[in-house]
């Protein structure tokens, strides 16, 4: 039997996980979050074989989550399901110790198949379009810049494209906004960004908004 624990905080999203992975007769859902810190309270009661984890959730980014989850379960296999598309976060997602990344649109086709070759199969779940990401890093010369920020600079540049302000991006990540301002003048340092309309119009072009 492969044990599960999910972490969702869509309700309805979560109840179609556990549908889909409960239909079949080796799997069993034994855990279900809504939250980081919930989710690392589920763990340390009852350790499952693979943890199924919502790239954004409230409090910690899920980056930061993920990174928690490796530091303290080294072994804990963890696949990622997102509605972001790879190119947003499924590179830094595997980076960060994920051992596959889908989009929510495709549970109902992968996710029993990438659960099963994660754990019999003891491989990551690379699907086409997140190995073609994968060999542009290892291409240097077609990396994008947005890879050369840090996982925190990432996450406040795409804040700011998605049209969110410094109080409000620095109110939901629990920063100063004198700390998001020195993130924004990072991201415009290392990208060679004049302005919040110029990181827009960058993400936009590289599929990172829509």
């Amino acid at each position: 039997m492969i044990n599960i624990t999910v972490a969702d905080d869509h309700p309805l999203m979560l109840e179609g996980i556990k549908k889909v992975l409960q239909n079949e007769i080796d799997m069993k859902v034994i855990g279900e979050s809504s939250g980081g810190n919930q989710l690392l309270s589920i763990l340390n009661e009852q350790i499952p074989d693979i943890v199924i984890l919502d790239i954004t959730m409230p409090g910690k980014s899920g980056l930061e989550l993920l990174k928690d989850l490796k530091a303290q379960f080294s072994h804990l296999p963890v696949l990622v399901l997102s509605i972001h598309p790879p190119s947003r976060f499924a590179v830094r997602s595997l980076k960060a110790g994920a051992h596959g990344y889908l989009c929510k649109s495709s549970i109902t086709d992968e996710l029993v198949k990438a659960v099963r070759r994660i754990i019999n199969q003891k491989r990551k779940y690379i699907t086409s379009e997140v190995a073609d990401l994968l060999a542009q890093q290892v291409d240097h010369t077609n990396t994008p810049t947005h890879e050369s920020l840090s996982d925190r600079e990432f996450q406040v540049m795409y804040m700011i494209a998605d049209g969110k302000g410094v109080s409000a991006i620095a109110n939901e990540l629990s920063l100063s906004p004198h700390t998001i301002h020195t993130y924004r003048a990072r991201i415009k340092d290392k990208m060679n960004l004049e302005s919040d309309v110029a990181i827009t119009r960058y993400a936009i072009n590289n599929d990172l908004i829509y």
